[in-house]
């Protein structure tokens, strides 16, 4: 949102931001597939393209898109709330620190803060997708909702928030990253004289600032992936994300931290310019049309 602009009515800015979402998971879900498997993995990963290859051999194409029933139902709340409570924040912290244009220590404090509270609305439905898209659980779960009844049968409702803590940390680095570059770039590139200039530049920035959050937030989600992937057999090795990004890095060494990270760029960084340029598409028409 342009600092200038009304900002949209909530209503307005949870259905700009859900069909964001759902634009950006339908199109890049089998890298999440890859990355989850990456970083479940403790003894290394192949490449993209070798892993894409070994699951659509060996398990099927339906397995890249195995437990997207779980990401898909939490999208729309999930990528509204990332860009609602942007907006909201914004006014927020504008009023309180009585400021009249965004800055970017604003974009990144507000970007944070929506991190945080889209953190607490996601945590059951990303630890359900982990378990679906485990290669060791293929013939546990038979579906989503298989796999919920199941947890809750034999783990009770509370694991549905393991990884809560790590998945807040994730979300705050990452949206801190994201909106805070995504201003910065914004600010850099020239101004748009068309439309499809816009589009352009909303595409770039949002893809740098995808991908700059991605870098901050990886070991977070590395652990967060462990923690979550736990089904109750065995000692439980990783509970808490420093502790746990540690032991990663004394077992396994640094470079474990950053596993699944270039399929993680690959869906973030250019998932992130399809956020925006649909977000803000979607906005501009919403304005334009109901405002």
């Amino acid at each position: 949102m342009s600092a200038d602009q009304k900002p949209l009515p909530f209503h307005f800015q949870f259905m700009a931001g859900a069909i964001a979402g759902i634009s950006e998971i339908l199109t890049m879900y089998p890298l999440d597939v890859v990355k989850t498997r990456a970083q479940l993995s403790t003894s290394g990963s192949t490449g993209i393209i070798q892993s894409l290859k070994e699951i659509v051999t060996k398990e099927g194409p339906a397995t890249l898109y195995r437990g997207i029933a779980a990401p898909i139902l939490v999208e729309a709340p999930k990528r509204a709330t990332k860009f609602a409570a942007n907006e909201q924040y914004t006014a927020l912290y504008k009023k309180l620190f009585g400021l009249e244009k965004v800055n970017q220590p604003l974009a990144i404090a507000t970007g944070v803060s929506a991190g945080v509270t889209e953190a607490l609305i996601i945590v059951p439905f990303e630890l359900v997708k982990i378990r679906m898209q485990d290669k060791a659980n293929a013939s546990k779960y038979n579906g989503t909702l298989d796999a919920l009844r199941k947890i809750l049968k034999q783990e009770g409702p509370l694991a549905l928030y393991n990884g809560l803590e790590a998945t807040v940390w994730r979300h705050a680095a990452w949206n801190g990253g994201y909106f805070g570059v995504i201003f910065g770039v914004k600010e850099l590139m020239p101004k748009a004289k068309s439309k499809n200039e816009q589009l352009v530049n909303n595409f770039v920035a949002g893809t740098i600032g995808g991908t700059f959050g991605t870098m901050l937030n990886t070991p977070m989600d590395v652990v967060k992936t462990r923690i979550q992937g736990y089904t109750g057999n065995g000692p439980k090795k990783y509970n808490w994300t420093a502790p746990s990004i540690a032991l990663v890095a004394k077992e396994e060494g640094f470079g474990a931290l950053y596993r699944g990270f270039t399929a993680k760029v690959l869906r973030l960084g250019p998932g992130g310019g399809i956020l925006l340029v649909v977000f803000e598409t979607v906005s501009s028409f919403m304005r334009k049309n109901f405002m």
